[in-house]
């Protein structure tokens, strides 16, 4: 498997699909780099030669933020967000939604699971 901007990427597939396993390269970055490297995008990366497959490389080293850089650049993000109190960064530190999502129902995903709270439920008295 070649590797590409520290990633092995897959062998048996096309290289628009292929790029996409490269953490910041989604579909249309993908299609731009096989089209700016002069490769159809519908070619597969064991069919490719290393001359291309540098061009790819170096395409995705110059123009693109990828992989560990990206990473830390949004992990700065967040923590600039944090530092300064703003409300995005509470909601970070506290692990809550931070796009404004509801959370009185769902946001399971970012709260874990149910913890049961005892007493919650009201129980209604008899007439």
């Amino acid at each position: 498997m070649p590797r590409v901007a520290g990633v092995d990427i897959p062998n048996d597939k096309k290289i628009d699909v292929a790029l996409r396993s490269i953490y910041g390269v989604g579909p249309t970055i993908a299609i731009k780099v096989a089209q700016a490297a002069q490769i159809s995008p519908e070619s597969k990366v064991r069919d490719l030669s290393e001359e291309e497959l540098n061009r790819v490389r170096d395409i995705l080293d110059k123009q693109y933020i990828v992989e560990g850089d990206l990473r830390r650049q949004i992990q700065q993000n967040v923590r600039r967000l944090v530092e300064i109190n703003s409300y995005r960064g509470i909601r970070h530190r506290r692990g809550l939604p931070v796009r404004g999502q509801r959370t009185k129902t769902n946001a399971r995903t970012k709260r874990g699971a149910r913890k049961t709270v005892a007493g919650r439920r009201q129980v209604r008295a008899k007439k």
